[in-house]
């Protein structure tokens, strides 16, 4: 058995039957996927909640490549580089496009599977395509954008392709032509002001920092439920309520609500089951502070979740993968 409670950033204690890393895309030839796995980047959105009844693959491979062309960059990464250094990176390159996606833990690899986002960009908009081995062809393939499916925190690597496809690379397409994004909440400030990328990073990680815990001294898994998306309808009816209610339009027939100004407006702060907390600064951020274990986070989800639907008839569903003994299952909301 393999511990897993310091490669996940939630730190439950759980193990493994085996762990195998993967430092070179040809590996994956040698796994027996006959057997239950899980692919592991940094672990920083997922949660062990009880020892794993088969094999780990930890994607640890490396490289990054900038290709010059005449009006963008494109960007190959290897799916174990980590997300917030190659941000970096590429800003002291003197290339933009990724700073509103500054500090977002994880690696490259994970970022297409959960179309990460942040402050009014998500990976879909630099997205060009990605390499990856097709589990039941034995086969590396490119998928280019429309194939992989992104939608709000979704891809086809959490639908039709979960558990047969391994991301091995990344490929990002980076216009030279620089925009900032600035029309999301606390950036709104820098507006009407000459701003560049590197300045606009350094407000996100400065807003980042202000309201989430570093996994390092507290261990979290960040933003742990997914903003709900609602009718115009269910969202007129919600802000007569409650007036102060933030909401973002998605499209002409849907709004974002902001699912941490729910808990907190249920008036979950701070609340604790066990060793698992409501973190006091941020009620979309759950902390594991006093070492608990799955069924104490698994009994505060569920809490959260009916505490909610109770007060704004809004179901929230997580964000970060569950992954119980045998693989990754959803927690949905649980009535009455």
């Amino acid at each position: 058995m393999q511990s897993l409670q310091s490669l996940h950033t939630f730190a439950l204690p759980a193990n493994c039957q085996k762990l195998v890393r993967i430092t070179m895309s040809e590996q994956l030839h040698t796994v027996d996927f006959c057997q239950p796995f899980f692919i592991l980047g940094e672990g920083s959105n997922c949660v062990f909640l009880n020892d794993f009844e088969g094999t780990v693959i930890q994607m640890a491979n490396r490289g990054i490549d900038v290709k010059e062309l005449d009006d963008y960059y494109l960007v190959h990464v290897a799916a174990g580089e980590n997300w917030h250094q190659l941000v970096m990176k590429l800003l002291e390159m003197g290339i933009a496009g990724l700073e509103n996606l500054a500090l977002i833990p994880g690696t490259i690899g994970a970022a297409p599977v959960q179309n990460i986002g942040a402050y009014g960009v998500e990976l879909a908009d630099v997205f060009s395509h990605l390499v990856g081995f097709n589990i039941d062809e034995q086969t590396f393939e490119t998928l280019d954008k429309s194939a992989c499916q992104f939608g709000y925190r979704d891809s086809v690597f959490k639908q039709a392709l979960q558990g047969r496809f391994v991301i091995t690379e990344v490929v990002l397409k980076l216009p030279k032509q620089w925009q900032p994004v600035l029309e999301y909440g606390p950036l709104r400030d820098l507006q009407n002001t000459e701003v560049d990328a590197k300045q606009v990073a350094q407000r996100v990680m400065q807003i980042r920092r202000s309201k989430l815990p570093d996994p390092e001294l507290c261990a979290n898994a960040g933003s742990f439920f997914k903003n709900p998306v609602v009718s115009r309808e269910v969202a007129k009816t919600l802000c007569e309520r409650y007036q102060n209610m933030p909401t973002y339009p998605v499209d002409d027939e849907k709004v974002k609500l902001a699912a941490g100004w729910l808990i907190e407006q249920a008036g979950l702060k701070g609340h604790r089951i066990g060793g698992i907390r409501v973190y006091d600064k941020q009620a979309l951020v759950l902390v594991n502070d006093e070492q608990g274990d799955g069924e104490e986070l698994l009994a505060m989800i569920t809490y959260i979740q009916k505490t909610v639907f109770d007060k704004f008839m809004v179901e929230l569903i997580p964000e970060v993968r569950l992954i119980g003994c045998s693989g990754e299952f959803s927690k949905g909301v649980e009535h009455g």
